[in-house]
């Protein structure tokens, strides 16, 4: 007889996991939006001092990396959240506002988590196509918040598109969500975004107690490896409730080391996104070359349609992947016959281009 699992099992959608953790390291891994830069050495030594001690718990509350995070955004320690990624916030924000009959309205195709939410808690998803040109449709979102709405998700910059809207328009909308639902706008990728500064979003959480602005050190500051993420909130509910529905010590010694340490080096940070804008601008002019009309990027990533369409996807990701490049498929992101690809080094992307010049070629 065969153990006998939740329903909420397999309500579970399987998460899109790219490949190319056993791929030989020539290989151009352009399929997970990381970044192409390690880690600082002065962040690699804070890690490593921190493992030193990897023979006690770390700390539960990641005091030192709250007041260092409230230190650089002004935001009181006891509103910021921290998490194992800001995907285990996002799944804590899930478990704690989520039950049968409640709703979470968000855009689609978004990122890939999102579903996980209503489907773990036995919730109901509303998901609002994009706009033809790859944005959200804030107005029609607004339409689908009802009495039984609990969270509302905007992903700004969007992934898996790269679009990003002007900032009056994300605070027009959060104006108009009702105070007792919670609004993440998920900015994993806002230091790239050259529509604003990443810090002219923090006056809403000011304004707006059921605002938090979800963050990551995983993209800008290429610390993936390590999973650590956090989330300026509006208020210390959020914070409270999150943290009472997971696991203790969800935040590793070593990830709040090396998240501290990161958040000295500023100048790193503005060195990465004018790298980053550099490498938009040759990726989408050669992909413009081939015919191709990216969608308008702000982040460290693009996304395109494909000439053939969804019959095409299989054959150019595959052929992708001979040529040594790896790069996501729109059908595993709710998108077939799209291609997410994000920006590696120079050589890396000319070698992207080159590759799928070929492939765009073949009879």
């Amino acid at each position: 007889m065969a153990i006998e699992f939740s329903a909420r099992v397999a309500r579970l959608p399987d998460y899109p996991v790219a490949g190319g953790y056993s791929l030989p390291e020539h290989v151009a891994l352009l399929a997970s939006n990381e970044s192409p830069d390690p880690p600082l050495p002065e962040v690699v030594e804070a890690i490593t001092r921190a493992l030193a001690r990897a023979n006690r718990y770390p700390d539960p509350s990641a005091w030192d990396l709250r007041r260092a995070l409230s230190d650089r955004y002004e935001v009181p320690a006891n509103h910021i959240a921290i998490g194992n990624g800001s995907c285990d916030i996002l799944l804590a924000a899930g478990e704690a506002l989520l039950e049968p009959g409640a709703e979470v309205v968000y855009a689609w195709p978004s990122f890939s988590v999102y579903p996980h939410l209503a489907a773990a808690a036995g919730a109901r998803a509303i998901e609002v196509p994009l706009r033809d040109d790859h944005y959200h449709d804030l107005d029609a979102m607004g339409r689908e918040i009802t009495a039984a709405t609990r969270l509302v998700l905007v992903c700004n910059p969007n992934n898996p598109t790269s679009t990003a809207l002007p900032l009056d328009e994300i605070a027009d909308f959060v104006a108009s969500v009702p105070k007792h639902v919670a609004v993440i706008v998920d900015e994993a990728y806002c230091e790239f975004n050259t529509l604003q500064d990443p810090d002219e979003s923090l006056d809403l959480l000011r304004r707006h107690a059921n605002l938090v602005l979800l963050r990551t050190f995983s993209k800008i500051h290429g610390l993936c490896g390590l999973r650590v993420g956090y989330g300026l909130c509006g208020a210390e509910a959020f914070v409270s409730a999150t943290d009472q529905v997971r696991q203790p010590f969800y935040c590793n010694s070593a990830a709040q080391a090396g998240a501290i340490e990161a958040l000295k080096h500023s100048d790193a940070v503005a060195q990465k996104v004018e790298r980053n804008i550099v490498a938009r601008v040759t990726v989408e002019s050669g992909l413009q070359d081939l015919g191709i009309e990216p969608a308008e990027s702000q982040a460290n990533f693009c996304w395109f349609d494909l000439p053939g369409g969804a019959e095409s996807e299989d054959d150019i990701v595959a052929g992708l992947q001979e040529r040594a490049v790896l790069v996501r498929a729109g059908k595993a992101l709710g998108r077939p016959g799209a291609l997410r690809v994000t920006y590696g080094t120079p050589q890396e992307n000319d070698r992207f281009l080159a590759a799928l010049g070929e492939l765009l070629d073949t009879p």
